[in-house]
């Protein structure tokens, strides 16, 4: 079964809902997404235009991503805590080598055989109270010098804790890759869903380009974003709490006054991550039109050159490009400032904490281990802020990112398959159009009050100026898009009170653009009937004539087809699909245009084919060329989404009215051509 889009443009509407407004194409060259019939590509083909309006709700809602791995978030948070703990009291212990060093060092330049109260009273007696006050507060044995087994046992026991804090913190990092990964698995698969339910409009709206960068590009830069700041969030974080506890035991003086840039810091970054948002916003926003742009070019690239487009082609994409570059400059630069200004605000802060220490050392009310210590923790604590601080911009990309992911979640979807569905294991192919209107544009009409019955079997012709609402009407049948009023029935059931799968499972479509994925040309032929046998593959290829030029192929039916089918002829992508629609063997068919792409010859043993295959279904015909549908057994004649003549090809030509005037024009046309 083969989907592709028309190319008709004139049945399409020129807005769109959803918040998003059609705009003039972006460049020259063709345009248009991978949309099935009709819809507004050929005027929405132009930029994107939400905002990022909500980046607090964005961000909250950037982090309910994370709600169904809570218990590896939980086991990251231990892990993390752990981790951070055992750091965090590393400095304080290394703070009793030093103090066991420096007394060390003290007690072997004094006199043996004296007490250390003794040596205070002497210091105090010269008036060196400064001195004997420092005395006091540290362990001294006079004539004793370092006790290295001591200092040792320390040294030991930092190791074994920084030794533990880093495999609890290659735990969490584990932990936290799990998470992320997990999250962004079930992000892809929540957009895979979600295109399953969103509605031909949307793709019809939205540039290709664009949606493919929202689900690359967006969805990539969100989980660099989460894999780079979510453990080190976690940790600077904990880090903070943790340096911040032992800050006050050591010193409630020295932690205020490290408190102090606190809330300078916060300033500082809300300042500067102000004004980097939008400039994240416009960057990604910006990076979706590249992508559409380049994407267009590059399908149509031959059309850009033909029409002499390449300097305006190339133009577009400077401005694009030129864009994106200052954009990303300015986000960058802007975002970049919060580092250097965190680091001035920790320096000064860390020049206070040392002379304020040193003051305490000198008084005796800290000892030198203290105030080690406390640098160091000095040193940790603002690392922390700063890291919080530096990762502004990867959260505010990232965030920008998730806004636009979030916003192909919420598009309106089709409306859902009913709850208790009819099921029809077997139909006939009685169609009935009953009272059915539809638009495209709440302001523009296209079908009114459309009636039409079908018999199984019959073959019916659907011709009509472009833009009449020919593809629209199967397009209908297909529940491609929603009717407005009315209803369409197959074998006496409302085809709304069927599943959308169950209604396309018993429909084969072939349409004049020609749709190929990357496989071989078997597994082409049987995309609409997987199951089916090499043999099946073979005796559909042979009924629709694929089967003579695969034979002169070097690797046959299992010859690689690119992305884009370029390595076979127009009219061997068409051979092609109809053959994959043979294979299917559908109750109803669709045939648009399918054989303006074949030579004169191929689509004289086409006409023959189909007749056999259109034997017993139901088949809607859509033909420009009136010359191959003249054994139809229903000709309708359709001008401005209405029925104005039905009937066999004799009896409408005997009639003289629009389809005698379109069969004349073309005549004429033919005649005008030979001569």
């Amino acid at each position: 079964m083969s989907a592709t889009q028309s190319s008709e443009t004139t049945e399409k509407p020129a807005a769109s809902g959803n918040g998003e407004r059609a705009v003039p194409t972006r460049g020259p060259g063709p345009s248009g997404g991978p949309g099935l019939g009709r819809g507004p590509a050929s005027f929405m083909a132009g930029q994107s235009t939400e905002k990022a309006l909500d980046f607090k709700g964005s961000g909250r809602r950037f982090l309910t991503l994370l709600a169904p791995q809570r218990l590896f978030v939980i086991g990251a948070l231990l892990t993390a805590a752990v981790s951070v703990g055992l750091s965090v009291v590393g400095p304080k212990v290394l703070g009793n080598a030093t103090d066991l060093i420096f007394s060390g060092i003290v007690s072997h330049d004094l006199p043996a055989g004296v007490t250390k109260e003794e040596v205070i009273a002497g210091l105090r007696a010269r008036g060196d109270n400064t001195i004997a006050d420092m005395f006091a507060a540290m362990n001294i044995v006079p004539g004793q010098g370092i006790d290295f087994t001591a200092v040792g046992r320390v040294l030991m026991i930092v190791l074994g804790l920084y030794v533990l804090a880093s495999i609890f913190s290659l735990i969490q990092g584990r932990l936290t890759a799990s998470i992320v990964q997990r999250s962004v698995f079930d992000l892809r698969e929540q957009v895979e869903a979600k295109f399953a339910r969103l509605p031909l409009s949307y793709f019809d709206r939205q540039p290709r380009g664009e949606v493919l960068s929202r689900v690359t590009n967006d969805i990539d830069n969100l989980a660099q974003s989460l894999q780079q700041t979510l453990g080190q969030l976690i940790a600077s974080l904990l880090t903070i709490v943790g340096v911040l506890t032992m800050m006050f035991v050591i010193s409630p003086l020295l932690a205020l006054l490290a408190l102090v840039s606190v809330p300078i810091s916060v300033f500082v970054a809300a300042k500067v991550g102000k004004r980097a948002q939008p400039q994240f916003i416009k960057q990604w926003r910006t990076t979706g039109q590249l992508n559409g742009h380049i994407e267009e070019m590059y399908t149509g690239h031959s059309l850009v050159k033909v029409f002499g487009r390449r300097e305006e082609a190339q133009k577009t994409f400077e401005e694009h490009n030129e864009t994106l570059y200052n954009a990303s400059f300015r986000a960058q630069f802007i975002s970049g400032l919060i580092q250097p200004a965190m680091m001035f605000i920790g320096n000064v802060n860390y020049v206070l904490i040392a002379v304020v220490g040193a003051l305490r050392v000198s008084s005796g009310s800290l000892s030198l281990g203290d105030v080690q210590a406390f640098i160091q923790y000095s040193r940790q604590f603002s690392q922390p802020i700063t890291q919080v601080a530096s990762m502004a911009n990867l959260l505010q990309s990232g965030v920008a990112s998730a806004e636009r992911v979030f916003a192909l979640l919420d598009a309106d979807e089709q409306e859902p398959d009913p709850a208790d569905p009819v099921r029809q294991p077997k139909v006939t192919g009685k169609v009935e159009f009953d009272h059915v209107s539809f638009r495209y544009s709440p302001d523009t009409p296209l079908i009114e009050d459309l009636s039409l019955s079908v018999e199984p079997g019959q073959t019916v012709a659907i011709v009509g100026p472009t833009g009449a609402g020919k593809t629209t009407l199967v397009n209908l049948l297909m529940r491609f898009y929603e009717i407005d009023s009315g209803r369409i029935v197959l074998d006496g059931v409302d085809i709304a009170d069927m599943t959308r799968e169950d209604l396309r499972a018993k429909t084969g479509m072939v349409l004049q653009d020609a749709w190929l994925f990357g496989g071989t040309i078997a597994e082409n032929i049987a995309y609409g009937a997987p199951d089916a046998t090499p043999e099946k593959i073979c005796e559909a290829a042979r009924a629709t004539h694929v089967d003579r030029f695969v034979r002169t192929l070097p690797d046959g039916y299992e010859t690689i087809i690119d992305d884009e089918g370029d390595n076979v002829s127009a009219g061997e992508k068409q051979l092609i699909t109809v053959a994959r629609a043979f294979l299917a063997e559908p109750a109803i068919l669709i045939l648009d245009e399918a054989t303006s792409s074949v030579d004169t010859r191929t689509e004289v043993l086409i006409q023959r084919a189909m007749n056999s295959l259109r034997q017993g279904r139901t088949s809607f015909v859509i033909a420009h060329r009136l010359s191959t549908i003249r054994d139809a057994d229903l000709i309708l004649v359709m001008e401005s989404g209405r029925i104005v003549e039905q009937g066999t090809h004799t009896a409408l030509l005997d009639a003289g009215g629009a389809y005698a005037r379109l069969y004349a024009a073309q005549f004429a046309e033919a005649v005008v051509e030979v001569d």
